[in-house]
């Protein structure tokens, strides 16, 4: 199968079969209409369409209501290679299918890592919801202060008679002004700077004392701040144990950050159909753009980079799937499927000349939706030093 047809690849479930044909039913019917909807209205068409179609489970673990994985996964978990082909074909057809997709498994999935005796049935219930879409997660870690280094959180929970008060600020928050809950990461004892003393909180979003403050970024997806005054949470709030909340949150990290990879691939893949279909359709100088062997040469490169990362995708997803060590593969497929990602749909662009640069083109906003993954989940400079300290130490 060519890379420039479709990135994913069956691994023997009929279930994750089904559920690429429905996304690709789904991002077909849809992707242009969502283009012409707000922000946020987008985004609640997407969750309502990911819902109906039966793939938003896919980002839960089956023993708390997700999508049966067949032997994708255990069913207390969520299957990585699942999420790649699922992130791959919707990002293909519109970022939105995939950035709503997504965030029902990184909001929710603190929940999955922090279950216990005392939050059991609260945890349960909302993890029931994500996976039906009756309920948007989102995951709240970064602040103004703390991105790449967590260690330097100042959002701070203090013990209450009932249970937890939480202050702070949180920003670059995906859902924002959407979501019905926040995994929250904050400080429960030390000072910014340290790695101890972090936990994790699962909030309610109608909290008396929570507020949200939506922005823009390049491309539309609900986001913005949020901030906690004085907010009361009650004792099963809590996920996990007291000041282990950074092991909840980089678990949570790690198990979704290659299929950020996988998005990439869906976005390059995308920009690479249309620079074929446009090559071989506009003609220049009487002959086609394609009989141009300049940008033959481009394509040919466009091919091989994403087919590369296709690769390395792949084996960081099994790596992971299988519980195996996975650290070095995923720093690699997210950092050479993101950057290589961000290329070719540049190259998209220049290949379409003005029309690349027209608003409402499928390139130029391919070129806008790619370039955020270079930076989410972990930016291409911290995967280089992921990857230099596994190779020298």
């Amino acid at each position: 199968m060519s890379a420039a047809k479709d990135g994913a690849r069956a691994f023997g479930s009929r279930e994750l079969d089904a559920a690429l044909a429905r996304a690709r039913e789904l991002g077909a019917r849809c992707e242009r209409e969502l283009d012409g909807l707000g922000e946020a209205e987008a985004a609640r068409r997407a969750l309502r369409e990911l819902s109906a179609h039966g793939l938003l489970g896919w980002a839960v673990p089956q023993m708390f209501g997700g999508a049966a994985t067949g032997e994708l996964a255990d069913p207390a978990t969520v299957s990585v290679r699942a999420l790649c082909a699922l992130r791959d074909v919707l990002a293909s057809h519109h970022g939105m299918l995939d950035v709503m997709l997504v965030m029902q498994g990184l909001g929710s999935y603190p929940l999955v890592l922090g279950w216990n005796d005392a939050n059991r049935a609260a945890c349960a219930q909302r993890l029931a919801a994500a996976a039906r879409g009756a309920q948007v997660a989102a995951f709240a870690l970064t602040e103004p202060g703390a991105g790449s280094s967590l260690a330097e959180t100042a959002t701070r929970a203090t013990r209450t008679a009932s249970g937890w008060r939480l202050d702070g600020h949180k920003t670059f928050i995906s859902n924002a002004g959407i979501a019905d809950f926040y995994t929250v990461l904050a400080r429960t004892s030390g000072e910014p700077g340290k790695a101890e003393g972090l936990s994790m909180f699962a909030v309610d979003a109608r909290a008396r004392g929570a507020s949200v403050e939506p922005f823009e970024v390049i491309a539309p997806h609900p986001i913005g701040e949020v901030r906690f005054d004085a907010v009361e949470l009650p004792a099963d709030a809590l996920l996990g144990t007291v000041d282990q909340g950074l092991a909840l949150a980089l678990g949570t990290l790690a198990r979704f950050r290659t299929t950020v990879a996988a998005a990439a691939n869906g976005f390059a893949r995308r920009a690479l159909a249309e620079t074929r279909a446009h090559l071989a359709s506009r003609r220049q100088f009487g002959k086609p753009l394609a009989a141009n062997q300049a940008l033959r040469f481009d394509v040919a490169e466009m091919d091989v980079r994403l087919r590369a990362a296709e690769l390395l995708v792949a084996e960081a997803a099994a790596l992971v799937d299988a519980g195996a060590e996975s650290g070095l593969a995923v720093a690699r497929a997210k950092l050479f499927a993101t950057e290589g990602a961000g290329w070719i749909c540049d190259r998209a662009v220049q290949l379409h000349g003005g029309l690349g640069v027209k608003r409402g083109s499928v390139v130029e906003r391919l070129f806008r939706e790619v370039r955020a993954l270079r930076i989410y989940e972990g930016t291409s400079e911290i995967q280089k030093l992921i990857i230099a300290k596994e190779l020298l130490g």
